[in-house]
């Protein structure tokens, strides 16, 4: 009986006779179930698996990922007994029954321990190991042992009171791997990691210490820790990154290496006094984000072409211009890895320097010795580069050094902060830089914005609103093809319906009439109708195609076209 779910994968051809033959070899030489060898040799899923076996039992397969469990349902089962036994509750009937999810559903030991543990009568359902123990994860906490709820009730309730007069006299406090408060912030960065938070945001007030992530562009907020813990926490972190525990008056800096589920990552630490004391954001700075390839980027199929062309050009200046975090900086270092080749010298001066790259020269901005853009560049070119990355181009200075670069044969990559595309010709004529010069220099420039991707668990067709799509200038052969979607809200996703971000872009390539509006000093939105004429898209217009794929949202496109992201 034992293994007749295994011949019914047999039966339907999900495995084969020699495949099952290998998989009792091996089971036989680890000492482990035939199930764990054929999963280990990856000729079945734990879905398969999980699937027979209900079958083969009697019972649901469930999908535990997308159900959403009540926290009075999750209160009856206790987190040790949750985690000991990898099983979670999903539900409680009116007849009091308690449905619980189980891997192996022949552990009639632990439906026992559960019913006299609870006092109730268990159904058990089928779902996969792994996504029960990232459902116990979601719901309990992050942490193996605990959660930074669970952490922050227990300083709640305990009198623990961490002076300042304390900390600096102890060390220990702040060291000590086992002190409460390290434990504290080590779990918040593990928890912000594993939520996808791009920065974790700590900010004192009077009567409470505020802790927030923002992810997907969105700040959530945590639950509070108590008021005393604000000093703890900061020294703790500024303990993490090197910073001078004892200044508390001026801004501060600092970068923490840190590893959170095998994979490392940086993290950029900035110190701001205020009214209630020292306020931190921590950015989480995650190496995969610059190798995900500039064909992942979100990029149509003509703008892919056109920045692959404009990326090997021998010379001339590529401007990439939006609002701090629309993915300026990715989207460089994407570039710049695509150009990464020991034919190619390539040197960058940033402030600071965000990610590593392995065989670029990166220069890091040191306004307190006098190193700031301008000089570095001037330094730059006298090392033979072939590419010059500029992080932002802020003033007069860097822009005509940045300028005379591109002209004197070398590839420039650069930021500014203006709204879209076409404003960055006038930003930098503002600026003080002679017309002709940024008609003959610029070769192109990129405006960006990130957009919220409709969660792939939960999304499900929809009908936008006819105002909207009118309002969008959507036409009626657009819509008539259109797969509008939007995402409904599941634990994939939060409960937001948004899972993922994506770029949408605006690239303005500098054609012979936009070089002459240029060198005339025409306004911006000569040049924005012009762009247009000659097949440029507008950043809205990028997003919208992506709505009507369903990639999407129609409340996306609309937010990016108030001005929001």
């Amino acid at each position: 009986m034992a293994d007749d779910w295994i011949q019914k994968l047999l039966k339907d051809g999900t495995i084969s006779k020699e495949q099952f033959a290998e998989g009792k070899a091996l089971a036989e030489k680890l000492g482990i179930s035939v199930g764990d060898a054929l999963q280990k040799l990856e000729y079945i899923s734990q879905s398969d698996m999980g699937q027979a076996q209900a079958m083969q039992f009697g019972m649901d397969y469930v999908d535990v990922s997308s159900v959403q469990i009540p926290a009075a349902v999750i209160q009856l089962v206790p987190e040790s007994v949750a985690r000991e036994n990898l099983v979670i509750p999903l539900s409680l009937d009116d007849a009091g029954t308690l449905t619980v999810a189980m891997h192996d559903p022949q552990r009639y030991d632990v439906v026992d321990k559960l019913r006299f543990i609870i006092n109730k009568e268990i159904k058990v359902v089928v779902a996969p190991k792994d996504v029960i123990q990232q459902s116990i994860n979601r719901h309990y906490g992050q942490s193996e042992t605990e959660s930074v709820d669970s952490m922050i009730a227990e300083f709640t309730e305990t009198a623990i009171d961490f002076t300042e007069t304390e900390l600096a006299a102890s060390g220990a406090v702040v060291d000590d791997d086992s002190a409460p408060v390290v434990r504290l912030v080590n779990l918040m960065i593990t928890e912000a990691v594993n939520m996808r938070a791009s920065d974790i945001h700590i900010e004192p007030f009077e009567e409470k210490l505020r802790i927030r992530y923002r992810i997907d562009g969105e700040l959530v907020e945590r639950d509070s820790p108590p008021r005393r813990l604000h000093a703890a926490v900061i020294s703790r972190i500024k303990v993490m990154a090197s910073i001078d525990i004892s200044e508390k008056r001026k801004p501060q800096d600092g970068r923490i290496k840190t590893r959170v589920g095998g994979k490392d990552f940086d993290m950029r630490v900035s110190l701001l006094p205020t009214g209630h004391g020292q306020a931190v954001v921590m950015r989480i700075l995650d190496r995969d984000n610059i190798k995900i390839g500039i064909r992942n980027l979100g990029f149509s199929e003509e703008n892919y072409r056109t920045f692959q062309n404009i990326i090997r050009r021998p010379n001339g200046i590529f401007l990439v211009t939006g609002p701090t975090g629309s993915g300026k900086t990715t989207t460089l270092y994407s570039a710049l890895g695509e150009l990464n080749r020991p034919d190619r010298k390539i040197i960058t001066a940033e402030d600071p320097v965000e990610y590593y790259l392995p065989g670029i020269n990166q220069v890091e901005v040191k306004a307190t010795i006098g190193l700031n853009f301008s000089r570095i560049i001037r330094a730059m070119l006298r090392q033979a580069p072939n590419v010059i990355l500029v992080g932002e181009i802020r003033d007069t200075e860097t822009a005509d050094m940045a300028i005379q670069a591109s002209l004197t044969g070398h590839l420039v990559f650069s930021t500014l902060h203006t709204n879209d595309a076409p404003s960055s010709i006038t930003r930098l004529i503002d600026m003080g830089v002679q017309p002709f010069l940024v008609a003959s220099s610029v070769m192109a420039i990129m405006a960006q914005r990130l957009v919220r991707l409709n969660c792939t668990k939960c999304s499900a067709p929809t009908k936008p609103d006819p105002s909207e799509l009118q309002y969008l200038e959507v036409t009626p052969e657009q819509i008539a093809t259109a797969k509008f979607m939007r995402g409904k809200g599941c634990a994939n996703c939060q409960h937001t319906g948004y899972r993922g971000r994506k770029a949408v872009f605006e690239l303005m390539t500098m054609s012979t009439a936009i070089r002459d509006m240029t060198f005339k000093g025409e306004p911006t939105q000569n040049i924005r109708r012009q762009a247009q004429m000659m097949g440029m898209k507008t950043l809205v217009q990028d997003a919208l195609d992506k709505a009507l794929l369903g990639i999407t949202s129609i409340e996306e496109v609309l937010m990016l076209h108030r001005g929001g992201h």
